[in-house]
């Protein structure tokens, strides 16, 4: 997950289990948000004194504990990006089209299509009016945002180029900052979910502006003060399980806030599921497919559809408790995101390493 273990690793053989590369808690990442889930429930259902004490530290529709988790989620995230190696992506244009193509002018409205036709077409018997715009609203948000931190683990996984991938997420970041808010407003217009804008801005201030400047200062500062190798090699190991606990806490008060509906509707949580699951195949098959078509090396190519395929599952989960709160379907649907996405990336990482002979295999690395 970190910008170590990316180093080198266009020459680094793919490992053995491809899962070994996210580490202890990343690898079982599905089994810790299933435990959050039922820890959150708990609390909820035995200690209602705690989320009840905990909401109310809320100010402008941000609660400040959850907010706290998950500026500590994103900020080790933002700290890995470069946003130096930006100029030398020129070496490979190709792939960074088909990224910028399929993240921004793909990926949010298929998600929206996806998520509406299940979720209020055809799952509508199962699902209340009101709840199931919810529900979309929170794909709309996990549709909006493109993979950051996690695509460097896939990345490494498929023998991705290390240095272009990075040069990929650096883009789609500035991106983001312009077009995350636009967009959601956009499409949540289109599903009749009305939000004002000044919320909407407010977490994209909160959750990209903020981390990512700040990201940016304190990176800059560290490598001149303590190094380059000493930045990549101790400070960011160090920090990196920082944002998974961060994770994992807010799954676990957010969960504590969801008991009542989850415990009373545990169907939606594979309904909301489905539609998820089909977007990220799509959007794989879409970026991987024109790759392939444009004779695009590997090593460019896996990382370019991956990074569509997974979502910024942290920002979409910031925004949606910040634009519809801690209880709403819409929390629960991007955290339905965090719980469905690593074992279908892993399965996409296995497809990409099998089909590795289809594509060109030299690519020359934008640090060259």
């Amino acid at each position: 997950m970190t910008a170590h273990q990316t180093a080198g690793a266009g020459a680094a053989p793919v490992p053995p289990d491809d899962s070994k590369g996210l580490g202890f808690f990343g690898r079982y990442l599905t089994i810790w948000v299933a435990l959050c889930i039922v820890a959150g429930v708990a609390i909820g259902q035995w200690l209602p004194a705690v989320p009840a004490t905990l909401s109310r530290f809320t100010y402008a529709q941000v609660n400040l504990p959850v907010a706290v988790l998950i500026w500590a989620m994103i900020f080790p995230m933002m700290l890995q990006v470069d946003f130096a190696s930006i100029m030398n992506v020129r070496k490979q244009p190709r792939g960074l089209a088909i990224t910028l193509v399929t993240n921004w002018l793909v990926k949010p409205f298929t998600m929206f299509l996806f998520a509406w036709l299940f979720l209020q077409v055809l799952f509508a018997p199962f699902i209340e009016e009101g709840l199931a715009r919810e529900y979309v609203a929170g794909a709309i948000l996990l549709g909006a945002a493109p993979c950051t931190a996690m695509v460097f683990v896939w990345s490494y996984l498929t023998r991705g180029d290390a240095a272009y991938t990075l040069v990929q997420v650096a883009i789609n970041d500035l991106i983001m900052l312009f077009a995350f808010a636009p967009i959601v407003l956009l499409l949540l217009g289109l599903g009749d979910i009305t939000v004002p804008y000044d919320t909407v801005v407010l977490s994209v201030v909160l959750y990209i502006v903020i981390p990512l400047a700040a990201g940016v200062v304190v990176r800059r500062w560290l490598m001149h003060a303590r190094g380059e190798a000493w930045f990549t090699a101790s400070f960011l190991p160090r920090l990196g399980p920082v944002t998974i606990v961060g994770l994992l806490l807010t799954l676990i008060l957010l969960f504590s806030f969801q008991g009542e509906v989850i415990l009373g509707n545990p169907l939606h949580i594979a309904l909301i599921a489905v539609p998820l699951i089909i977007q990220t195949l799509f959007i794989f098959g879409v970026a991987y497919g024109w790759a392939r078509a444009w004779k695009v090396p590997h090593a460019v190519a896996a990382p370019a559809a991956l990074i569509g395929a997974s979502n910024f599952f942290e920002l979409a989960v910031a925004a949606a408790i910040v634009l519809f709160g801690l209880e709403s379907g819409a929390a629960l649907a991007t955290v339905v995101g965090v719980l469905v996405e690593v074992p279908v990336m892993l399965l996409l990482v296995r497809f990409a390493n099998a089909t590795r002979g289809q594509f060109p295999a030299a690519a020359v690395s934008v640090t060259a």
